[in-house]
């Protein structure tokens, strides 16, 4: 009895403790402050906001940490340039709707310093992916503040680096003065424009490194960076609206990985290793002094398999000798002969020949101001004028580098032969836009003989381009033998499923890792294109909820694609099925709807590409062990480039019940009918029932038997019964309204009825509470016949996929 009363008074202080210290609570309002040294956690304890010190050091700070794992591992700081003296120190929401850091004479140290027109509706929550957001309930809600948009050192996974060139504004890293002390450092990192978007570190406010331009895949002067493209590394960038951005996203919950601008200027990605109980370093910015801008100086080139590593590009001298002798390169390099523009304009060493290094290298000599060329198929043209600074030579294994082309007068060139220098520039005050129009056209022209010559061997090769040019990104390739030994030689027992162009396999690797073989079929003609599709497009994408790709195998007729095994195998074998859908009550298919449409979300403006999915359906949404989507099947899937937003196709593939009436109809199809498909995929997760198989007594349809609910004010009706029945769930009876209500908004007769996904995210997220009211679904009357269509008595191409219960 003593033991137990003594158990039970540690378990009471330990509570109390909790309760004083450290809340579970992830928001702090007008009347809930943290006093040191109280905490909040965000809502899955991912991170942590509280007061904190350094080893060795009475200082204290603000800041947000990782909460789950044993090192003090530091994201954010907000007091970084004036620390706490001693724990007095106060966070809290002051009068006028800042978030504030107060000492104990009420000074104010740190302040999100905002404009707030309702400051006593304003919080500040943490969120799981680590941003602290100040908002109020003005504007719908919208962010005052953001830590991702005001960062210290780190850079983690959402978060944003970007300039907007209109508005004057950048979110850049900053560094530390030290391990130990997170005050303004000399280093800064973020991303410059320039004609090309790149990425920039300063110190004190002068180039130290710089990334190279970025080309769609890779910056072409940061070519060792292999991990963090891998990682779900990303640019975008908008011209027209002058804003760029990087990021990253993982795919990989189970992995923690930050990058941080460490306090000697170097960009570091870091993994956490359990095992070892430490943070890992996988890539460091700085590698050798090759890496450090300018070392060699104007026109010296930088190779650090040599010794002395700087030397000058041939045609060229040191500037100043006794500074070369002395390791000394920053003062560069000069020319030993002048050029004479109309002597030497046949001149240029790596001798382009015919074709279209030849065409390049007639342009630029006919321009006196062009100093070098190159060409780069993710980029395009690329002229040169000014000094030439950064340039550096790297070994070609593995990466697909350019040639640059540097011109020279007649007395520099060895007759009869050819010099080329295999390099990365970057540049200065380097890359001149020459203004020749019929430069550009051919620049386009030769980009599009690119692609025609590599839609002509689809049939033997893999790597191929598509409509706007994007490359396949380097996949691990598994041979054949490989993938038969991990499926035990395709054995029936390991067959997780079929699709309209094969089988799909579990499989257990080597190294016991389980993969899904998605086996094309050797007498499906059709598939290998989608084969070759999805590669490409799944292999650009990096997302939560989008499935990820391992790799794939071309082994003579046999063509293969390596996924990510999912456990659960797809939605349609939960939702569909008496028993399963039991599992899920409203709280995990409210997680599966809305992980659905951040996936889609990322597919239409956060990923590198523009991607209409097309067949979007319950079938091709696996669930992984906690029961989280992820879209997969990309092989209809389709690229949109530029200020597309729409196309129409003669060949409609998809699947009946999911189509929109535009797509079926007439073979256009956007982002909108994705969102179709969505909203039909949206009701049957809340009602439990097959969109094409379900008919009720008036002979209607789900969509027609949602509509005639919703009109009568009983659409209580259409939700399942095991959430309808369940006590807990049916609290939720607003939330599962309104996701009735998206649903139906997304099922309108007409493409300019529906909401776009972003709008979907923000209701989902009760972002937006002022909805329009739905008209009448598509498919529950007689289809309208637009009289705008023309070419009325031509047929489109229809391949259905016909869905059958289980």
């Amino acid at each position: 009895m003593g033991k137990t009363i003594s158990c039970s008074v540690f378990l009471a202080l330990i509570s109390c403790f909790y309760l004083q210290f450290g809340t579970a609570l992830d928001t702090i309002t007008p009347s809930k402050s943290i006093k040191d040294p109280e905490f909040i956690i965000s809502q899955s304890g991912v991170f942590r906001l509280g007061f904190f010190s350094f080893a060795n050091s009475s200082n204290r700070y603000v800041g947000i940490l990782y909460n789950q794992i044993p090192v003090q591992t530091v994201a954010w700081v907000a007091n970084r340039n004036k620390p706490l003296k001693d724990s007095s120190g106060i966070l809290n929401i002051s009068n006028d709707g800042n978030l504030v850091v107060l000492n104990g004479k009420t000074e104010i140290l740190w302040s999100s310093n905002v404009t707030n027109t309702a400051p006593n509706t304003t919080t500040a929550e943490l969120l799981d992916s680590g941003n602290l957001i100040l908002s109020n309930g003005d504007d719908g809600g919208s962010s005052l503040w953001e830590s991702f948009e005001d960062p210290s050192n780190a850079f983690i996974e959402t978060m944003k680096i970007s300039t907007d060139v209109k508005k004057g504004r950048k979110v850049e890293l900053k560094s530390w003065k030290s391990p130990g002390d997170p005050s303004d450092g000399n280093f800064s990192f973020g991303i410059e424009p320039f004609n090309i978007p790149e990425g920039i570190i300063r110190k004190n406010n002068q180039i130290y490194f710089r990334t190279g331009p970025w080309n769609g895949n890779m910056f072409l002067g940061a070519i060792l960076m292999t991990t963090v493209y891998i990682d779900g590394f990303y640019v975008v960038a908008d011209n027209q609206q002058q804003t760029f951005y990087m990021a990253y996203e993982y795919s990989n919950d189970s992995i923690l990985i930050y990058c941080e601008l460490d306090s000697q200027g170097k960009f570091i990605e870091r993994r956490w290793d359990a095992g070892k109980g430490n943070w890992i370093n996988r890539y460091s910015s700085y590698q050798t002094d090759c890496d450090v801008y300018g070392y060699c100086g104007a026109f010296g080139i930088c190779d650090s398999s040599k010794r002395p590593v700087c030397s000058c590009l041939k045609g060229f001298k040191p500037r100043n000798i006794e500074e070369w002798s002395r390791g000394n390169w920053s003062s560069g390099c000069f020319r030993t002969t002048l050029l004479q523009c109309q002597r030497d304009n046949n001149n240029g060493s790596g001798g382009a020949g015919q074709g279209d290094d030849g065409f390049l290298k007639m342009m630029c000599l006919k321009n006196c101001s062009c100093f070098a060329y190159a060409y780069d198929a993710g980029i395009g043209c690329m002229f040169w004028s000014g000094d030439l600074i950064d340039v550096q030579k790297f070994s070609t294994s593995g990466v697909d580098l350019y040639d640059l082309y540097i011109r020279l007068p007649s007395s520099e060139l060895d007759k009869g032969k050819k010099t080329k220098v295999i390099v990365i520039t970057t540049v200065i005050a380097g890359i001149v836009v020459i203004t020749i129009s019929a430069l550009f056209l051919w620049c386009r022209m030769a980009k599009q003989r690119e692609r025609n010559e590599k839609r002509k061997h689809i049939k033997h090769k893999i790597y191929r381009e598509n409509s706007i040019g994007v490359k396949l990104q380097q996949l691990p390739l598994f041979n054949f033998k490989q993938l038969a030994i991990a499926t035990n030689n395709f054995n029936h027992a390991k067959k997780l499923g079929q699709g309209g162009f094969g089988l799909v396999y579990k499989g257990i690797l080597d190294d016991g890792k389980e993969i899904a073989v998605k086996r094309l079929s050797k007498a499906s003609g059709q598939g290998l294109e989608e084969f070759v599709n999805e590669v490409v497009v799944i292999s650009k994408l990096q997302h939560r909820n989008l499935v990820r790709l391992f790799g794939c195998c071309v082994d003579k007729e046999e063509k293969m694609l390596v996924y990510e095994y999912m456990p659960n195998k797809s939605l349609d074998a939960f939702i569909f099925d008496p028993i399963k859908q039991k599992i899920l009550d409203w709280r995990k298919r409210f997680n599966i709807i809305e992980g659905i449409s951040r996936g889609l979300l990322y597919l239409y403006r956060d990923s590198r590409l523009r991607i209409i999915h097309r067949d979007l359906k319950a079938s091709n949404v696996l669930l992984d062990r906690e029961l989280n989507p992820k879209i997969s099947d990309f092989g209809m899937a389709r690229i949109f480039g530029g200020d597309e937003n729409q196309a129409i196709t003669k060949r409609v593939v998809g699947t009946y019940g999911y189509m929109s009436p535009e797509y079926a109809m007439r073979g256009q199809f956007s982002e909108k009918s994705d969102v179709f498909s969505y909203g039909v995929l949206l009701l049957e997760i809340i009602s439990g029932r097959r969109n094409i198989s379900f008919y009720n007594k008036d002979d209607l349809g789900l969509l027609g038997y949602a509509w005639k609910l919703w009109n009568e004010g009983n659409i209580w009706n259409l939700v399942d019964k095991v959430i309808s029945e369940s006590e807990s769930d049916s609290k939720n009876e607003k939330e599962i309204w309104r996701c009735i209500h998206i649903g139906l908004l997304c099922v309108q007769e007409y493409a300019n009825d529906r909401p776009t996904m972003s709008t979907v995210v923000s209701i989902i997220n009760s972002e937006i509470s002022d909805l329009n009211t739905p008209k009448q679904p598509a498919f529950t009357q007689a289809p309208l016949i637009n009289q705008d269509v023309e070419n009325t008595d031509s047929l489109n191409d229809v391949t259905l996929t016909k869905l059958n219960g289980r």
